[in-house]
């Protein structure tokens, strides 16, 4: 074998081995060994954990690593060296807490298939070496890892490995084949359409905040609220009501918040209080669990109760929203795991057997929108259906669709919705989650799509300022986000007021905001967007055959 092969082998296999610490926080790992055998057949590469840790210090690779290192890019050298360097935020007891879950131990009995041992004790060898290494005084990388595996050394089974890792989120290597199947819309001849005015331009008005604290007390739930708001706000124009993705923040959508303000609507964003950053941070201390299936419940009625208090201060004498607020003429906002919500909100009925029965098996290959929805199986019931009338349209940008609505849940979605898919998306593959979606919501419908963008994309520069650094993997990282992603974020703030417009007396005024000639002519060499009411058939091919082999 070349040096190259040899270098291919040493690196695949180091990558596998990082590949377990990548499932258990968001910030991924690093790479190393104490000793790392790769295997292949009958033949193996070794590469020695002092080796990996020099370089991760010095920031250079040991002479002994040159000849395979040296035929690699920048970039992956670069990426190696940054892993090296990174380590996981979390205590031993939030590792113990996450290595108990039904998910993640499917996920280490498909890693420790990977591995060569004497002894079947593969899945307590990755348990044990997860747990010691996260004692360790700067927490848990792979360095430490390999460092606790209970063994002299970590033997991998390269070709299965690989099977594995090619196995990992594989919706969003099918999201790509569908990618390609619809490229062709993107070479179409530009429309000549004259466009009135820009919609991606502020409004006149002055944009106010208010800040709500909200308490539930039947079901103790303390829900806070901004209110983003102007005095041109009036009853013609609908109520706009946010819902944030896991882990996040009500002001994701700042950006959007005061861009729909400033044009008269009044904009509702909420926080969940037991799947925001704050209850992210908590289990990761080891003072919480990192979401309960109770949490797809509570969202949709975070929703209703909010408009419940909205319609209250509507009526409330001296208060600044006082007669402004349209609280039976909704447009419900989600993105991420709040696109779901904002489904389930607009008629989506939850429909868990197919989820049940899917989430005990082979977790390796879901991405992480997925493995969010298989915590909906703790829930007693099957089906959910928490609606709220009030809701007249729904936006869902990158939501989670794919497991928690079944086969026929998204048909009962009763009001006009706008989808939002972005092409290279890891958390919540287009594909999977948002276009075979589309095709079982009712019309009148609309799919928007960012070649390009990424699941982060769609969000305020100010909630991706830790996005900087982080390695490049199968589930995360190569974040577009910041003023790379400007043109994605503009053309959101067209259509998005295009869509609430819908609800106006300027429903016409807009109705060309929501065309596929707006799309092209809004599209950019970095972003090329689609708008279409109507998969077209050659794509469908191939949402046709990705159902056919779930």
């Amino acid at each position: 074998m070349g040096r190259s092969w040899r270098g291919f082998k040493i690196l695949a296999g180091l990558l596998c081995a990082t590949a377990l610490t990548q499932f258990f926080g968001a910030n991924t790992s690093a790479i190393a060994a104490d000793t790392v055998v790769v295997r292949y057949g009958i033949a193996t590469e070794s590469v020695s954990l002092a080796e990996l840790q020099k370089a991760a210090e010095t920031g250079e690779f040991p002479g002994s690593l040159k000849p395979y290192t040296k035929r690699f890019s920048k970039q992956q050298r670069n990426y190696i060296l940054g892993a090296l360097r990174m380590g996981l935020p979390l205590n031993v007891v939030s590792i113990n807490r996450l290595l108990n879950t039904q998910i993640a131990t499917t996920i280490l009995n498909d890693f420790a298939t990977a591995l060569v041992r004497k002894d079947k004790a593969g899945v307590q060898a990755l348990r044990a070496g997860l747990v010691l290494g996260s004692v360790a005084p700067k927490g848990l990388s792979v360095l430490s890892f390999i460092a606790a595996y209970p063994s002299q050394r970590l033997e991998i089974n390269l070709p299965q490995a690989l099977r594995v890792a090619r196995s990992l989120n594989i919706g969003f290597w099918r999201t790509q084949q569908f990618m390609l199947a619809i490229a062709s819309r993107l070479n179409a001849t530009q429309s000549e359409v004259s466009f009135p005015f820009d919609p991606t331009l502020p409004g006149s008005a002055q944009v106010q905040v208010l800040n709500l604290n909200l308490n539930d007390q039947k079901r103790q739930r303390k829900i806070p609220v901004d209110v983003y708001w102007s005095t041109a706000a009036t009853l013609n124009k609908p109520v706009i009501i946010y819902t944030h993705g896991f882990g996040s923040v009500r002001t994701d959508l700042r950006y959007l918040a005061e861009h729909l303000a400033s044009h008269g609507y009044v904009f509702a964003a909420l926080e969940h209080p037991g799947s925001n950053g704050v209850n992210i941070s908590s289990a990761i201390e080891g003072k919480t669990g990192l979401l309960k299936s109770q949490e797809f419940l509570d969202r949709p009625k975070d929703i209703s109760f909010v408009l419940d208090e909205l319609a209250k201060l509507n009526q409330t004498a001296n208060n600044p929203l006082q007669g402004k607020l349209a609280t039976n003429n909704v447009l419900v906002l989600g993105y991420s795991f709040g696109g779901g919500t904002a489904l389930t909100a607009a008629g989506g009925e939850l429909q868990l057997e197919t989820l049940k029965k899917r989430c005990k098996d082979n977790l390796t290959v879901l991405s992480l929108g997925e493995a969010i929805q298989c915590v909906a199986q703790g829930l007693p019931e099957n089906n959910y259906q928490l609606g709220d009338a009030r809701i007249k349209r729904a936006i869902a940008l990158s939501p989670t669709t794919s497991l928690m609505f079944g086969e026929t849940g998204l048909t009962k979605v009763r009001v006009p919705t706008l989808l939002l898919a972005s092409s290279a998306d890891k958390t919540t593959p287009a594909l999977t989650e948002q276009i075979v979606a589309f095709e079982k919501i009712p019309s009148p419908k609309w799919l928007a799509g960012v070649i390009g963008s990424t699941h982060l994309s769609v969000r305020d520069s100010s909630t991706n300022l830790n996005q900087a650094g982080r390695p490049n993997t199968p589930f995360s990282g190569g974040e577009i986000v910041g003023e790379q992603a400007a043109d994605v974020r503009k053309f959101i703030k067209g259509i998005t007021l295009a869509f609430a417009a819908q609800m106006t007396p300027e429903a016409e005024k807009y109705s060309i905001f929501l065309t596929p000639q707006y799309a092209q002519f809004a599209s950019t060499k970095v972003f090329p967007l689609l708008l279409i009411t109507q998969i077209p058939p050659d794509a469908m091919a191939v949402v046709k055959e990705f159902i056919g082999k779930k």
